[in-house]
C-alpha cells in the first residue's frame, strides 16, 4: 500500500453518506472512482437487475436527492443538473457494480470501496465506543455527587451544635407544682 492509498481511501470515505439507514455511495460518485461515464454505470444495471436487489442498490426520492442537493450544493434540474434521481449503492452493490462494468479499473478501484467503507465501520465503532465510556463515566459520578452530599450533610450534622438545655445545677424544688 503505498502512502497516496490512505488518502484515497479518506476522500472516498467522505463519499459515503447515511441514507434509509444505510452507507451508501452514489452513482455519479461510484461512477467516477470506477472511470466510466454514470450514464454507462447506470446502464449496466438497468441490464443486470438481478445482480442488485433493494439491499445492494435503490433509487433517491424526490425528498432525499433534494436533502442531499441542497447539502452538496449541486445544481438545479433544468440548469445543466441531473434529469433523474440519482442511485445509491450499498457497499455490496459497489462491488457488484465493479463486476458488471467489468473493466480492469473498476476491479481495481473495488478495493478502494471496500477499505473505505471498511475504514468508516471502524471510525463508527470507536466513537460508539467513546460514548459508552462516556456514559460509565457519567453514571460513575452522579453516584460520586450523591455519595459526596450525603457525607457533606453528615458532617453538617456533626459539626451543627446542639441547642443546650439549661439546667439549673444542684437539686431544685418545682414550687408551682408542675403546673404553668
Amino acid at each position: 500500500m503505498t502512502l497516496a492509498q490512505p488518502l484515497q481511501v479518506e476522500a472516498l470515505a467522505q463519499r459515503i453518506y447515511r441514507i434509509r439507514g444505510q452507507r451508501v455511495l452514489l452513482d455519479a460518485d461510484l461512477a467516477e472512482l470506477y472511470g466510466v461515464p454514470t450514464k454507462r454505470l447506470n446502464e449496466q444495471i438497468k441490464r443486470n437487475p438481478d445482480r442488485f436487489p433493494p439491499d445492494f442498490l435503490f433509487q433517491l426520492s424526490e425528498e432525499e436527492h433534494a436533502a442531499l442537493r441542497s447539502q452538496l450544493a449541486t445544481s438545479n434540474t433544468g440548469r445543466g443538473g441531473r434529469r433523474y434521481l440519482p442511485y445509491a449503492f450499498t457497499e455490496h452493490g459497489a462491488i457488484m457494480a465493479a463486476t458488471v462494468l467489468n473493466s480492469p479499473r473498476a476491479i481495481e478501484m473495488s478495493v478502494f470501496v471496500v477499505r473505505a467503507f471498511v475504514r468508516l465501520r471502524e471510525m463508527l465503532s470507536t466513537h460508539q465506543e467513546l460514548a459508552e465510556k462516556l456514559d460509565a463515566l457519567e453514571r460513575t459520578v452522579s453516584t460520586h455527587d450523591q455519595a459526596i452530599a450525603g457525607l457533606i450533610n453528615a458532617i453538617r450534622e456533626l459539626t451543627h451544635t446542639p441547642a443546650s438545655r439549661t439546667r439549673p445545677i444542684g437539686f431544685t424544688a418545682d414550687l408551682d407544682g408542675g403546673q404553668k
